[in-house]
């Protein structure tokens, strides 16, 4: 019998899979990338592992608005810029200002403990397209 704790094949070979991604993919993504690998994985089954790998801080969970949540393996302190014209999201590694952490601090008398910034704008591509 399985631990509920345990990484089992299919939670690994679906962190695996998430972790080779760099396109932050939605969970209908990666149910399709494992059918085009040859897995057959109940779609409860990879909602679940998605959750459990959340709760368990191996992957963030991303909800921008007006999409399906999309899941990024880089756990290490980054921000994401989203196109608002295809969706496509990017990571940056520039570090917000600390002034806003303590000006933010200072004005709602909350401790931070880490801040997830999300810019819009359009992408590369779809500046040339237009």
């Amino acid at each position: 019998m399985r631990k509920a704790g345990a990484m089992t094949v299919q939670r690994k070979t679906i962190y695996d899979l998430l972790a080779s991604a760099n396109d932050h993919p939605t969970a209908s993504d990666l149910i399709e990338k494992l059918k085009a690998d040859g897995h057959q994985f109940a779609y409860a089954t990879v909602y679940n592992t998605l959750k459990y790998l959340t709760d368990e801080g191996l992957i963030h969970e991303l909800k921008f608005e007006g999409g399906a949540c999309r899941y990024d393996a880089r756990t290490d302190d980054h921000q994401h810029v989203v196109c608002t014209l295809c969706g496509k999201v990017e990571e940056t590694f520039v570090p917000p200002p600390s002034e806003w952490r303590q000006s933010i601090a200072e004005q709602t008398g909350y401790r931070i403990s880490e801040e997830h910034i999300v810019f819009k704008g359009v992408c590369e591509s779809c500046c040339k397209a237009i």
